[in-house]
């Protein structure tokens, strides 16, 4: 279940979010990738795993390291903690970006339309 993510001082009209895992041993793993997300201050919780959200009209979601859609929850290896970043991008426009994209494309497609940028990071470990 994806957990809610609420956003302040963010006043543009779209948003993309990266959820990734810099920790993961086999290079960076990609938990979530959500975008055309209308300007909210609050992504709820439990997003479907669909390629348009309902709970979210009108964004879409990309593929994580899983090659699943939508949100996939931390379950890093035993032992040390693992970072997990939040980065949440303000857009002045909707990305002409189709559901099912990698992490690579949403950044390219990305470029040059960036208007704000904020970041949260949380850490998870199991013993």
């Amino acid at each position: 279940m994806s957990p809610p993510v609420s956003i302040r001082g963010c006043t543009s009209e779209y948003l993309a979010l990266i959820m990734d895992d810099p920790d993961c041993p086999t290079g960076t793993f990609d938990h979530w990738l959500i975008w055309n997300i209308k300007g909210t201050n609050l992504i709820p919780e439990n997003i479907s795993h669909e390629e348009h959200p309902t709970e979210l009209p009108g964004s879409s979601q990309g593929l994580n390291t899983g090659r699943e859609l939508g949100y996939m929850g931390p379950c890093p290896p035993r032992g040390r903690p693992h970072r997990y970043y939040f980065k949440v991008y303000g857009l002045g426009e909707p990305l002409d970006l189709r559901p099912g994209a990698s992490k690579v494309r949403l950044e390219k497609a990305m470029v040059g339309k960036v208007l704000q940028y904020g970041e949260a990071m949380a850490t998870f470990q199991r013993v």
